[in-house]
Order: C-alpha cells, then sequence, then structure tokens
C-alpha cells in the first residue's frame, strides 16, 4: 500500500486524463501532454543508451525552453539526479560546479556555451549535448539534443527504474560569494511536497496557464516545474525577461500565474508599456527571493492588477516554508494597509513542517511583532545536506533545525516578517537598523524605481545606513532631499547618512541584490563618513 511521493507521477496523472491538451507553448512551438511526454521519454531512452544509469549527475544550462522542462522529467525519470545550472555564472565557477557535483553529461544552450569553451578541456564530462539555436554558433563539441533524441535504437522502450522517494533528485548549488557555491542535495520527497505545496497554497488548476518568468534553474524554478503538470495546466516558456514581450504574452495566452523576484515585479511596473496595458486575466504572482516593499506591491496590484502573493524560502528548503495567507478579514483595510501585509513573509505552509523565530538561547521570540531573532525550520521540505560539505551541513543544520540566517519578527497572529539578513543588520551604536526598513521607505518616494541600504563605516558609531538609488527618469530628488524624505518618516538614527545614485544594481540572474558587491564597491576607497 506504500506509492513512492515523487513528482515524476504527475506527468504520469497529466498525460492520462489531458493527453491532448496543451501542456506546453515555446514561442511558436507547442507540445500537448502526450506529446511532451513522448519526448521526455525519448530523452530518457537516449540518456539510457548514452550510459546514464540510476545514480548518476547530468548537468543542464538552460534557458526557460521547453528543453529544460524536458530534462527535469527525462533525467530525474531514470533514477539519475539532474544538476541545474546558472548560465551567467563565470567559467570558473561552472567549471568547478561540474566537477564537484560529478556530473558525467552536460546538456547545454548553445547561446550560452562560450564559458564552456574556455573550460572544456577541464571537464570531466562524459559527453556534452548541445541545444542548437537558429543565428548561434558553437565551437563546443558535442552531438545535436534533437539528433540525441532520434538516435536512439528503433523500438527501444523507457526502461523501468525503481525510486526510493529519500534518493537524491536535483542538485541545486548556491550562489557562492565569499567560498565555493554549495550542492543542496533535494530529493523527490522534498521536491513532491514543495510542490505541493506551490500547488496548494497557489491555487494552481488545470486552467492555469503558467508564465516561466523565474529562471527553472532556481530552486527548480520554485516547484512550478512540476506543480503545473500536477494540475494539467499549461506551461509557458519565456527564454528571458523581456518586460514588453511579457505583457504581450500575458493577453496573448491569457497568462493567469507567474513567479519572480522583487526585481522582476518592479521591472514590471516601470516598463512604459504598463501603463497602456490592460491585463483582462488578472494574474496571480507569486514573489520572494528578497522581502518586497509594501509599496512595490501597492504599484504592482494598481498599476497592472496583478494579485501579489509573498512566499518565502531558500534553496537549502525547496524552497518554500512560509507564505503570506490571505484572510477575508483584510479585505476590509486599505490599499497601504493590505500592502503592507503582503510583505510580510508569513505563515507555514500545510506539507513544509514546522517554521518559527527564535533567539540565540534558542527560545522563541515573543509573538508581539518587535522581539528579532532567527528564522528556522524542520521538516519535509529541508535538503538533505550539502553535497561532499559534512562540515558545512552540520553548520547549517543543528539539532535537527535548519537555519536560515535571517532575522525576523513574529507578529500576534503568527505571521512573520524578516527585518533584515543577519549579515546585511546595519548596527550603529548598538543599535539594530533593518536595511528593509528604510528600503521600504524609499520605495514610497516617486522619485526611486530601486534602492538598497548598506552599512558603511562611521568613525564615530561603528557603521551607519547607505542608500544607493536607482531613480526614476525624470528624478530630480538630491542626496540631501532623500535623507531628509528619510528622516520625516523614520527614527532619525535609522535614516541614511549618505546617499548614492547609480544607472543599476548588482542582481543575480534570479534578480537578487548582491548587497555583498556593494559593500565591495562603498566600503572600498572612499572615505569613512564622519
Amino acid at each position: 500500500m506504500f506509492s513512492t511521493l515523487t513528482p515524476l507521477d504527475w506527468k504520469r496523472r497529466a498525460v492520462k486524463y489531458y493527453p491532448e491538451k496543451v501542456a506546453v507553448i515555446d514561442e511558436e512551438k507547442a507540445f500537448t501532454y502526450k506529446e511532451f511526454a513522448e519526448r521526455t521519454d525519448r530523452l530518457s531512452i537516449a540518456l539510457h543508451e548514452a550510459g546514464i544509469q540510476k545514480g548518476d549527475h547530468v548537468a543542464v544550462m538552460l534557458p526557460n525552453t521547453h528543453y529544460m522542462l524536458e530534462c527535469f522529467y527525462g533525467i530525474c525519470q531514470l533514477g539519475a539526479a539532474m544538476v541545474p545550472l546558472n548560465y551567467r555564472l563565470k567559467a570558473e565557477d561552472l567549471e568547478y560546479i561540474i566537477n564537484h557535483s560529478d556530473a558525467k553529461m552536460l546538456i547545454v544552450d548553445e547561446e550560452f556555451s562560450g564559458p564552456i569553451e574556455e573550460i572544456a578541456e577541464d571537464l570531466s564530462l562524459e559527453q556534452i549535448v548541445v541545444v542548437s539555436v537558429p543565428g548561434q554558433e558553437t565551437s563546443l563539441k558535442g552531438v545535436d539534443y534533437e539528433a540525441f533524441l532520434q538516435g536512439t535504437a528503433e523500438n527501444a522502450v523507457l526502461p523501468e527504474v525503481e525510486i526510493d522517494e529519500n534518493q537524491l533528485m536535483t542538485l541545486n548549488y548556491t550562489s557562492g560569494t565569499t567560498s565555493n557555491p554549495k550542492g543542496v542535495m533535494l530529493t523527490h520527497r522534498s521536491n513532491y511536497l514543495n510542490a505541493a505545496n506551490f500547488m496548494y497554497h497557489l491555487g494552481v488548476s488545470q486552467d492555469d496557464v503558467y508564465l516561466h518568468t523565474l529562471p527553472m534553474f532556481h530552486a527548480n524554478g520554485w516547484g512550478g516545474v512540476w506543480a503545473i503538470t500536477a494540475a494539467g495546466g499549461t506551461h509557458v516558456c519565456l527564454r528571458k525577461v523581456d518586460p514588453p514581450h511579457i505583457l504581450d504574452l500575458f493577453e496573448r495566452h491569457h497568462i493567469s500565474l507567474l513567479c519572480g523576484a522583487p526585481t522582476v515585479v518592479n521591472m514590471l511596473i516601470n516598463e512604459p508599456k504598463a501603463n497602456e496595458t490592460s491585463i483582462s486575466s488578472s494574474p496571480r504572482m507569486a514573489t520572494a527571493g528578497a522581502p518586497p516593499a509594501a509599496a512595490l506591491i501597492h504599484k504592482a496590484q494598481e498599476v497592472l492588477g496583478l494579485n501579489m502573493i509573498h512566499v518565502y524560502g531558500l534553496t537549502e528548503t525547496s524552497p518554500f516554508i512560509l507564505y503570506c495567507e490571505w484572510k477575508k478579514e483584510f479585505d476590509a483595510k486599505s490599499a497601504d494597509e493590505q500592502a503592507a501585509i503582503k510583505a510580510r513573509q508569513g505563515i507555514e505552509l500545510a506539507f513544509n513542517g514546522e517554521t518559527k523565530v527564535i533567539h540565540q538561547d534558542g527560545e522563541e521570540v515573543a509573538w508581539n511583532g518587535e522581539e528579532l531573532g532567527e528564522i528556522i525550520t524542520r521538516g519535509n521540505v529541508v535538503m538533505k545536506g550539502y553535497y561532499k560539505d559534512a562540515e558545512k551541513t552540520a553548520d547549517a543544520i543543528k539539532d535537527g533545525w535548519f537555519h536560515t540566517g535571517d532575522l525576523a519578527v513574529t507578529y500576534p497572529d503568527g505571521y512573520i516578517e524578516i527585518r533584515d539578513r543577519a549579515k546585511d543588520m546595519i548596527i550603529s551604536g548598538g543599535e539594530n537598523i533593518s536595511s528593509t526598513e528604510i528600503e521600504g521607505v524609499l520605495y514610497q518616494h516617486s522619485d526611486v524605481m530601486e534602492a538598497a541600504v548598506i552599512a558603511i563605516p562611521h568613525e564615530k558609531w561603528g557603521e551607519v545606513p547607505k542608500a544607493i538609488i536607482v531613480p526614476n527618469e525624470n528624478a530630480s530628488a538630491t542626496e540631501q532631499a532623500i535623507i531628509d524624505y528619510c528622516r520625516a518618516e523614520l527614527a532619525h538614527f535609522k535614516a541614511p547618512k549618505a546617499v548614492a545614485f547609480v544607472d543599476a544594481l548588482p542582481k543575480t540572474a534570479t534578480g537578487k541584490l548582491q548587497k555583498y558587491r556593494l559593500r565591495e564597491m562603498h566600503w572600498e576607497g572612499p572615505k569613512k563618513v564622519n
């Protein structure tokens, strides 16, 4: 009576009940669930004939195309583990990850093959498969993806593989800032339960048309690669984040759901075309990756009519562990109050396990919205550990709890709200200052498109806040005007002591702000603020 928990079973269900329904749309191409299943099965057969077996690792470096979606199923149903790669990484990082992951094969998009060409001779790979892209050329030696699929033996059948739900399904590498990237081991069970959370809490149904704005390589598209198939919905692929194109797709395909970091939300609402676009489908959009400012959520709902859903998690937790559940009683609040509530990370999801905020002594903080502590979690979605790194695994998982490093408060209703990453908290004259709190105020200023706040050295106070701002077009605010604005909205000691205006903020491929790079830029060279 035991059935293995694996998201792969949802492909079987989709083919059984929705064989002729469009499963995947990728620009001018479209595949029904029956056709999509045939392609993924053909990929599995080709991999098997190439020597890939249960327990082997296959690295994949592709954008959000149907090929990437096929790999999640074709590789994993063999019992092999998929290693999704960030195609924006430098060659040396890719070399480390591919070799450290023990990948036997790499499937790579021709457009992003340049870094692989640089390191090809130093990779411990047995074979490379290249997805051809019109107009692109590569000197990389590898077999063409379509030829790889079609080159299988005639009448070959999908090998039967017994899968243990606790075996490795995906090996997802986190970005390395001060050290090498870490390989997060996610199992069939953790991926299944996270995707179940995605499906249930984001309200996924067979009528949904899901736009893959979020990179699939990032924590397996937060589970969207599995959840949409589970419900029999339609996947709409997106090769790159292009706001005008996204707005076109909203109407062309009647997009009903998407996910993305706050920076993607910001790109959409600041796209000039947004003011001219009426989105009839009123899409739901889940956002995470950095604490979104309430003002940003308010603008997204007001300008584009998006129904914003705030979720929170980490690669190490598959990734969801909190979401901002909307209660009917919130409907009576003002638009600003609603946006402030939606900016909270929220409460536990149904299938992830237990999450709470604790003091350094391990005791839970009071539910008063004031006591600051660290978010910790345990349960079904926590990683198996870091690949080949017992020491870092032990540092992260203590007494059965995964420590996130995020500092937060808990409100009387149990809703958790992040105040900062532990490493981003500003300690000025002994006072803790939340950089995200200041950013939330800055986003309310009409001249601010994007904002980040970091600590800079100060001779008297040790460190003080500095705001780095990407201004809106035709903005006129000066450094002093921004400081005065913040002093009017915040306790004076929390207001930035310096402001810099820049053209862009450094971000990861998934849109997460890289504050460590800002600190490197603004701590080196400039004299200390007095």
